[in-house]
């Protein structure tokens, strides 16, 4: 099964990638634009057998401008944990399911449509994503914590203390009856401070 699985990612999904610019590198697969890196990870399950192989497919983009907000020395080819967008693919199209399964009953031309149609739905949406705002704007419309300080110091120091508010606003909303909320609202008013923006706390 573990030949089946190299063959699938060497035979299918490396063409199909290179198609649109993804370079290959172990199990990841890296396309770099001006300011941002895509990149799609096959993850490998634990517990895998001769008779079984499932793996995960793994979205990310990892943004240049956020890095730098991090403090963090900037790198084209970034572990998928490091991305500062992440998702599994399942997350952003409903025609893959959440983890692959090759084994001797696997009809392995359904599942090498299926993978490479979820990988072209993914590809549509990281067309959507052009730069550090629009992965800022991915969260802060959950509204989601993943992401809240940087998208805090991205719209602030841009300017724009109405979509910060609104953030901050939709975050209490959703957030600020959680015990672990006076955390992250001390950090964010913090931030709000360093760019002489009033914060209005809950």
């Amino acid at each position: 099964m573990q030949q089946i699985f190299n063959d699938l990612i060497k035979q299918d999904v490396k063409p199909f990638l290179s198609k649109h610019g993804f370079a290959k590198k172990s199990l990841n697969f890296y396309k770099a634009s001006e300011s941002l890196v895509y990149m799609f990870n096959f993850q490998k399950s634990g517990g895998n057998s001769a008779d079984k192989v499932m793996f995960y497919v793994n979205c990310g983009i990892y943004s240049a401008e956020l890095a730098r907000i991090q403090s963090k020395q900037f790198t084209t080819a970034p572990h998928e944990a490091e991305c500062h967008f992440r998702a599994r693919l399942g997350e952003l199209t409903e025609s893959v399911p959440d983890r692959f399964a090759v084994t001797s009953d696997t009809n392995m031309k359904e599942l090498t449509k299926t993978l490479l149609d979820g990988l072209e739905e993914a590809i549509h949406f990281y067309d959507t994503m052009t730069g550090a705002r629009s992965v800022v704007d991915y969260y802060t419309s959950g509204p989601y914590l993943h992401l809240g300080e940087e998208s805090f110091h991205l719209l602030l120091q841009s300017k724009d203390s109405a979509a910060a508010n609104q953030y901050l606003r939709a975050l209490q909303q959703k957030h600020g009856a959680e015990n672990r909320w006076r955390i992250f609202e001390t950090k964010y008013e913090a931030i709000f401070n360093q760019y002489g923006v009033e914060f209005h706390r809950l």
